[in-house]
């Protein structure tokens, strides 16, 4: 997995992101509220085991010390055939279980490889009305960021490497991480935390720039250029447009001078304004 330089967060203009951008903070919301029904909710499909793979789960539970005496003689005596049902319906039971669990306490955020996507602007930003933050990864925020795999079909799930390997957080982790392909173009990754609703403040020199959408209005460029202005003056601020050639969003750099600035240098037409 190699990390792209800068990864993008689509906000719409709203009272929320613009005390996320002053408080320099991430979120990590509930996935409950994710707009993918089977965001982080995807029902895995268990891969049939071998009577190889039975009897190695077998032998992996007998030599375990601390097992308890009934259920290491259930084990022993079971047939091949009642082991693995026994060992399906566990390992389906546990995965539910992990599934419901993340669901309800764990705090994802998303972000993507691209920032001129048409699809991701009006999905995400309020059509083409709200802005793009762009973060440097080399910042501590993303050094368990996780890229998002797309699939046609559910993912299928080994669990004898979750019972014998110990291996379970991995297996699991990977499915908050796995959506279906008509996702694709959103070019993810998420950065999952423990509990839901945590607020990550991270360094002003990690924000390095942010993209305006085409149909932002022009009072709400100033307003998150004066917010920027007493925190992060090095920022580069993006202007954007809908492209003549493609579908997507093209960019180019703007400076925000503030009013009374502008005014002390001359640089309104009008002395008066």
């Amino acid at each position: 997995m190699t990390l792209p330089p800068y990864l993008y967060k689509y906000e719409p203009f709203s009272a929320q992101s613009l005390q996320n951008l002053k408080n320099q903070v991430i979120h990590f919301g509930s996935p409950l509220n994710f707009n993918d029904p089977y965001d982080c909710a995807i029902s895995p499909r268990i891969k049939n085991m071998t009577d190889a793979e039975v009897e190695r789960v077998r032998r992996y539970y007998l030599e375990n010390p601390k097992l308890e005496e009934k259920k290491r003689i259930q084990i022993k005596m079971a047939s091949l055939t009642a082991l693995r049902e026994m060992l399906l319906c566990i390992g389906q039971n546990l995965l539910n279980e992990k599934i419901q669990e993340f669901l309800r306490y764990r705090g994802v955020s998303c972000f993507s490889e691209k920032k001129d996507s048409l699809l991701m602007w009006s999905h995400y930003s309020d059509h083409c009305k709200g802005f793009c933050l762009e973060f440097s990864t080399s910042s501590e925020l993303f050094q368990k960021i996780r890229k998002v795999c797309y699939m046609k079909e559910m993912p299928e799930i080994d669990i004898v490497s979750m019972f014998c390997d110990k291996d379970f957080d991995a297996v699991i982790n990977d499915l908050y991480c796995t959506k279906a392909i008509e996702w694709a173009y959103e070019h993810e990754w998420r950065g999952i935390h423990n509990k839901v609703g945590t607020e990550y403040t991270y360094l002003s020199a990690a924000l390095t720039g942010i993209y305006f959408g085409p149909d932002m209005p022009h009072a709400a460029l100033e307003i998150i250029a004066l917010i920027l202005a007493g925190q992060n003056e090095h920022i580069q601020l993006w202007q954007g447009s809908r492209s003549k050639s493609n579908f997507s969003v093209e960019f180019r750099p703007v400076a925000y001078t503030p009013h009374l600035e502008a005014k002390r240098k001359g640089l309104l037409e009008n002395k008066d304004v």
